[in-house]
């Protein structure tokens, strides 16, 4: 989701285009005011990915910005008002055939429900998003997509198990309010990939007290470390006593030249490519055997190795040069 303020059209756009260039494929923006529902025309005309528009409170909101061309709405119907007002948003993503997203938050249950539960639930958030399903249907619309987010991670993950076996409908998956990029990182990890180790799940978004790019950099180590998403995998060793290399920089200097190589050349990133940097002959080829390309230390020169078999032995302070020339043949 964009940090902007939406009617900064220069700004947002710019945010949106970044966030795309690093991997993000949908975004998010606020629609606090009718001038952002406005802006929306103008983002449009100058990105490539699909826009939804978060609403909250007032439906009119929604409709401005779907008269603008946001390919998605997100409510909350449990601030968004009367049904008369559901049913106004229903009509006009009919008549352009974009979907809504049904975001139920913990913090914004409908008061009978929580009379009915006694406190927030799974189930009690289960039930909100479902009686919205219904509320929808009974408008002719159908192209829905749901969420059911909390920030407690538990409540989170059996709220959408729950839903997964009660419908059909795609799910958005997130922790919401997940706080600060170490912790929000942890929660969504567990969370987000507990679930679609489950094959439940559609989209994703890693809400974090961060800059955005840190949360589509976070979605995508996740994406990836479930094989979900091509990538390079870096597996290291957490060191012992016997490493007598300063692994800590050779990892950070083999992220760096990563980094570069991905930015010049993407043909390497094959999916599921794992490369190990390892402290010592003992978690070297052996136990780090599965790596397509490795590098493990010694006392006064390491080795190079690939799927187990070493290719190599050099000086230390040519192992990080001699593990990628094997990267770049």
């Amino acid at each position: 989701m964009t940090t902007t303020k939406t009617t900064n059209i220069e700004a947002t756009t710019a945010q949106i285009n970044n966030l795309a260039k690093i991997g993000c494929d949908i975004i998010r923006v606020a629609v606090p005011d009718i001038g952002s529902a406005n802006a929306i025309a103008k983002i449009k005309e100058n990105i490539t990915i699909p826009l939804v528009a978060d609403i909250h409170f007032d439906h009119k909101l929604a409709l401005r910005a779907i008269e603008n061309g946001a390919d998605k709405i997100r409510i909350n119907p449990g601030n968004i008002g009367a049904s008369e007002n559901i049913k106004a948003i229903a009509v006009a993503c009919n008549k352009k055939k974009i979907p809504i997203r049904i975001g139920i938050n913990s913090g914004s249950l409908e008061k009978e429900i929580l009379k009915k539960y006694g406190e927030v639930t799974a189930e009690a958030m289960v039930e909100s998003a479902l009686y919205h399903v219904k509320l929808l249907n009974t408008y002719d619309f159908d192209n829905i997509w749901l969420s059911v987010k909390s920030s407690n991670v538990p409540l989170t993950v059996k709220a959408y198990r729950l839903l997964h076996e009660e419908t059909n409908y795609p799910l958005h998956l997130g922790i919401t309010e997940a706080g600060t990029e170490y912790n929000g990182i942890i929660k969504s990890a567990i969370g987000i990939g507990a679930l679609l180790l489950d094959g439940i799940g559609d989209t994703i978004r890693v809400s974090l007290t961060a800059e955005p790019e840190r949360e589509i950099e976070a979605a995508k180590a996740i994406l990836k470390a479930l094989h979900l998403r091509p990538g390079i995998d870096i597996i290291s060793c957490p060191t012992c006593g016997r490493c007598n290399i300063d692994i800590i920089k050779i990892l950070n200097e083999v992220e760096k030249r990563l980094e570069s190589m991905k930015k010049s050349n993407s043909s390497f990133l094959a999916p599921n490519l794992t490369i190990a940097i390892m402290g010592c002959a003992v978690n070297g080829p052996g136990e780090a055997k599965q790596a397509d390309y490795g590098i493990a230390g010694g006392n006064a020169e390491g080795i190079i190795f690939a799927k187990g078999e070493i290719i190599k032995k050099a000086p230390m302070e040519n192992l990080v040069d001699e593990l990628f020339n094997l990267i770049s043949l």
